[in-house]
């Protein structure tokens, strides 16, 4: 009802836990993102051979179970910050955002690769020609063609960070919890029916995003279409 999206908002405790969970994806997407743009020119640009093998492990993180890569990411942490950094607390908000960006990565790179298997790259070559260097001619070229994959990519990213559990289970710590995490110790008690408006938002709010990202895929397939047909 209205009422208990009325609560919703005016608890405190739940909008801070939200922005947690809000901040640790945006991040996470964005660097993910980035990291993975840039990894999928370097595997795209291996040989066959050396490819293979890249998108390979890149697919480790998405074969394993999450209860796996939590706990190896929660054992590397904390073996990382006991022992090398001398930590007491080693699980921060800095384990759950790398632990983040580890599993996004390869959301993104499968998002940007078919981009750039669909690129001209006689484009590119001809805007080296024109006077472009390489960098100039990625971002004038390539970039504008693989850009649907780039938006995609984080898209997905983000929806898979803001509705992570397991992963961030394992790798957050008391500093700093999601909203995903607290929500768990909620099913050892009855729930409010506020928990169930918040359940309602977050479900839409991750349809939106994964029909939008349909719909980008969408846009940029018929304009690569057109523009084959034109030619």
């Amino acid at each position: 009802t209205l009422r208990q999206y009325a609560r919703l908002f005016q608890d405190r405790t739940l909008l801070k836990l939200l922005g947690n969970s809000l901040l640790v994806s945006v991040l996470a997407s964005f660097i993910a993102t980035v990291f993975g743009t840039v990894a999928s020119l370097g595997i795209y640009n291996l040989n066959p051979r050396l490819r293979k093998a890249a998108m390979t492990l890149t697919n480790i993180p998405m074969t394993n179970p999450d209860i796996v890569t939590g706990v190896s990411l929660s054992l590397l942490f904390v073996f990382v910050g006991t022992r090398m950094l001398g930590q007491r607390n080693s699980l921060t908000f800095w384990t759950l955002l790398i632990a983040h960006i580890t599993f996004n990565l390869p959301y993104v790179i499968l998002n940007v690769m078919p981009k750039l298997k669909q690129t001209d790259s006689s484009l590119r070559d001809a805007a080296m020609d024109l006077g472009c260097t390489p960098l100039q001619a990625f971002f004038k070229v390539t970039l504008h063609e693989i850009a649907p994959g780039i938006v995609s990519g984080a898209i997905m990213a983000f929806t898979m960070s803001l509705d992570d559990f397991v992963i961030s289970y394992f790798v957050s710590g008391l500093d700093f919890v999601t909203l995903p995490v607290e929500i768990y110790s909620y099913t050892k008690k009855p729930l409010h029916p506020k928990i169930y408006a918040l359940f309602t938002l977050l479900f839409l709010l991750i349809l939106v995003l994964m029909v939008t990202m349909n719909l980008i895929q969408l846009r940029g397939d018929k304009k690569r279409a057109a523009a084959h047909s034109g030619v």
